[in-house]
């Protein structure tokens, strides 16, 4: 049974967050993750397993409980009989969070400590980032290097849901351009699940090098290229019968991201494929959001920000694509398709 939490309670739960992220890290590394899963376990199964305390595991479990991650069969008096199991897919959210590849992980780096107890300053605007901190977009090499990698780094869902869905997608295309495609990550994992499709990424001029690393390491030395540009100045490249703006429309204003679908329809090739990949705005995705809607208090020169699924939806319908569609996956995708 799911049971909304108290205001109250749930901000307990926030403040003892580090106690939290410990608990989860535990029942990860010794394995507990993996027998609550299938579920359900008696304690005294588990402590056996796990060789601990079955009263002392009986708390740990509260703890998970108090998460909203495991729910327990009570059998009253016979506190070692009673059973767990993990909601699903539990495990794969802990790794994803706390585990060595953990996007978490990577976001920490960023110098949100800056902000830290000083965000009435910040929104006053007398604290902030500097461009040493975060230049958007970035102004050098290094830091357009640093930001492409860490783009990179996020792109889990999406390649999952490209993957379900690749038939669908590119069974009758044979050229995409990835617009914003940072280093040629995402556009490598779309040829490798479609044999006869060549992708270039359509970015400025100093990614260039990074999608040439990429094209090496994933093997795709004579279908994955690169074309310079900017597309805040001048329209974009013609000759494809797909293009992609992934994680790139939420980080400008309204009216920037109309034009860029407005470019994208008048470059494309009669009957072509226009995908739209975002963290739309729900509430699971205002969470898993958390870091960025944070860190970006102090950075002016950034818009970003989570729409919903209708703005682009309507956007795309607005500006004359039609087969509009919104495909499932870890991040939904829309796609649509300009009159042949």
């Amino acid at each position: 049974m799911n049971v909304t939490l108290s205001p109250r309670a749930l901000l307990s739960l926030l403040a003892n967050g580090p106690k939290a992220i410990d608990v989860l890290e535990t029942a990860l590394a010794i394995g507990l993750l993996d027998a609550l899963e299938p579920g359900p376990e008696r304690l005294d199964a588990l402590a056996t397993k796990f060789g601990v305390r079955p009263l002392r595991l009986y708390k740990f479990l509260d703890c998970l409980e108090s998460l909203g991650l495991v729910t327990r069969e009570d059998s009253g008096d016979d506190i070692a009989g009673t059973g767990y199991r993990a909601v699903p897919g539990l495990r794969d959210a802990v790794l994803a969070v706390v585990g060595p590849d953990a996007i978490e992980r990577d976001r920490d780096r960023y110098p949100w400590r800056r902000l830290h107890g000083r965000l009435a300053e910040s929104l006053r605007g007398e604290v902030g980032m500097s461009d040493d901190d975060f230049a958007w977009p970035p102004k050098t090499d290094a830091q357009t290097a640093d930001f492409e990698r860490s783009m990179a780094a996020g792109l889990g869902p999406v390649i999952e849901t490209l993957g379900r869905h690749a038939d669908r997608l590119w069974s009758d295309r044979r050229r995409l351009l990835d617009v914003g495609g940072g280093d040629g990550t995402l556009a490598a994992h779309i040829l490798d699940t479609a044999p006869d499709l060549r992708a270039d990424v359509f970015n400025l001029p100093p990614v260039a090098p990074l999608v040439a690393a990429t094209r090496v390491a994933r093997g795709h030395p004579d279908r994955l290229g690169f074309v310079g540009g900017d597309f805040l100045a001048e329209p974009l490249p013609t000759g494809y019968d797909a293009m992609a703006f992934v994680r790139v429309l939420h980080d400008w204003p309204n009216e920037v991201a109309r034009r860029l679908v407005e470019q994208a329809y008048a470059a494309l090739e009669p009957g072509g494929l226009l995908l739209i990949g975002e963290e739309f705005r729900t509430p699971d995705r205002l969470a898993m959001q958390f870091f960025w809607s944070y860190f970006l208090i102090g950075v002016d020169s950034c818009v970003s920000r989570l729409r919903e699924v209708e703005f682009y939806t309507g956007l795309l319908a607005d500006v004359g694509f039609v087969r509009v569609a919104v495909l499932p996956g870890g991040w939904e995708l829309v796609t649509a398709y300009k009159p042949g």
